[in-house]
């Protein structure tokens, strides 16, 4: 439920309260204390008709289904302050016989009674969604505390992970110096050994032949 529309409604339960208990009241005064009263209940109904056209902007701004229950309230709402407007009408027409003034008199104490007990069930009603509201807000706030001590946790073991990614990525680096520098001194013996083959090998035939002259010369 929206905050602001039970902000105002609340103002409503009590002014309508207030504005029933006045017109009983009226039924009772003379001419010109009637007049005055009258004009407090006229001013008092026009902040009731400001109250329910912010309750109704209020509400059409809402989602589907909120909503609909809101309009179904200013209904109601609606037809309470036409009333009150009918009430007051008769009140200041001055036309009223004593039998009809007593039974408006007993009319407008039921109606009070009545508005009473109703804005005392609105605001029990509204008091406790604003405690279940409060309740969800304060269950909403721990989870998002706890969402965001989870957060801080899973950010620190990554960056954790990170550092030993980065680590493990140096070490590989070194070793791949070390193989590429092992790989140079492998290729570098390789050729000295390809070399000192072919020299050796040159030695052994400049050896064969001398000893062939050798013998040659001996035996001729």
């Amino acid at each position: 439920m929206n905050e602001i529309f039970e902000g105002y409604e609340r103002q409503y339960c009590e002014l309508s309260a207030n504005l029933s208990r006045k017109c009983t009241a009226a039924l009772a005064l003379d001419r010109e204390q009637k007049k005055q009263k009258i004009s407090e209940i006229r001013a008092g109904l026009e902040d009731a008709e400001s109250l329910i056209r912010k309750m109704d902007m209020e509400a059409r701004n809402l989602q589907p289904n909120v909503k609909a229950v809101l309009l179904a309230k200013l209904r109601e709402y609606k037809s309470d302050l036409n009333n009150l407007k009918t009430e007051v009408k008769r009140i200041g027409s001055g036309n009223l016989n004593a039998s009809a003034r007593d039974e408006l008199l007993e009319a407008g104490m039921a109606n009070s009674l009545t508005a009473s007990a109703d804005q005392r069930s609105r605001l029990m009603m509204t008091t406790e969604r604003l405690n279940q509201s409060g309740d969800r807000i304060k269950d909403s706030r721990r989870t998002m505390l706890e969402t965001e001590e989870l957060g801080v946790s899973i950010l620190q073991d990554l960056h954790q992970q990170r550092q030993s990614l980065l680590h493990a990525h140096d070490t590989l680096h070194g070793v791949d110096g070390n193989i590429g520098k092992s790989k140079r001194v492998l290729t570098a013996m390789s050729r000295r050994i390809n070399k000192n083959k072919w020299i050796i090998g040159a030695v052994i035939a400049v050896l064969v032949v001398v000893i062939s002259l050798i013998l040659y010369f001996k035996l001729k």
